[in-house]
């Protein structure tokens, strides 16, 4: 699909014209051997069932499923998913020590209509030999997805093209929220914001739950889509994930919306009203 020695097209603008992160195309297995790829899946199903556990407590339940590991490899490999429980820290990655950390803004809001606030978040996504990370971008009040995107590490550049593309397709937010993961809290990400003209929320330390609606979204996709499947490439996850993207904008009606809407069927409708 992208020619690496194409005469007249550069490797970044065929990405650009096929609507893929660079860091996608350049998508490598990540150096875990398959015995700890496969753990990790499990781990990430487990987490998704059960956000309170520790490496501790998730070591024991492992163990008591037939597989002999650590506390210590447990947390290891945790922490390379950027998994924590929720009565920690965030589940992606750590704040960055230099990086501004702004309030957060959503306590008591009353939040009814598109483009009041937007959300985003970063998942891990196994695959067979390696892992992707993956974030989305959400309208709070109607749960529409405005843009996502796949990356194999957790650079912010692919939180920053994804924040771009829906700042270009839908307008912008008066407010947007995250956790305070750097990729969130990194000049690149915030200064978009700010010159948007967006007030910037961050969720309150060990507080995922401030975030709980993107959080719900990785529930139903892994379950619905990523553990149904072993994605071997990154196009194949790519493919897979904008298929169910597309399902649940514009298929699926939300139980959190009236009149069986779709979030895509909410966001206009009320950006219409």
């Amino acid at each position: 699909m992208i020619d690496r020695a194409h005469a007249r097209l550069s490797v970044a603008r065929q990405c650009e014209l096929l609507g893929i992160a660079r860091s996608t195309f350049y998508f490598a297995a990540k150096g875990e051997s398959t015995e700890n790829l496969r753990l990790m899946r499990v781990i990430d199903e487990q987490f998704m069932a059960t956000p309170f556990f520790g490496a501790r407590q998730m070591a024991r339940h492992l163990r008591r499923h037939g597989h002999e590991v650590s506390r210590k490899r447990v947390r290891r490999l945790m922490r390379r998913m950027g998994l924590a429980p929720i009565y920690q820290a965030p589940r992606t990655s750590k704040p960055h020590p230099e990086h501004r950390v702004y309030p957060y803004l959503l306590s008591g809001l009353a939040i009814e209509r598109p483009n009041h606030v937007w959300c985003a978040d970063v998942t891990y996504i196994p695959m067979q030999r390696g892992y992707l990370y993956l974030v989305a971008i959400m309208d709070w009040s109607t749960r529409a997805i405005l843009s996502w995107r796949l990356s194999n590490t957790m650079d912010p550049c692919f939180c920053v093209e994804a924040l771009e593309e829906a700042l270009a397709l839908h307008g912008k937010p008066e407010i947007f929220n995250t956790d305070q993961g750097s990729q969130f809290t990194s000049l690149d990400f915030t200064s978009v914001l700010k010159d948007s003209g967006v007030r910037i929320s961050m969720d309150g330390r060990g507080r995922c739950l401030d975030n709980v609606f993107i959080e719900r979204l990785w529930r139903s996709l892994k379950y619905e889509c990523v553990y149904l499947r072993e994605f071997e490439t990154g196009f194949e996850a790519k493919r897979a994930i904008g298929d169910w993207f597309r399902f649940y904008n514009e298929e699926r009606p939300h139980s959190a919306l009236a009149d069986d809407r779709t979030p895509m069927e909410a966001y206009k409708m009320k950006r219409a009203a």
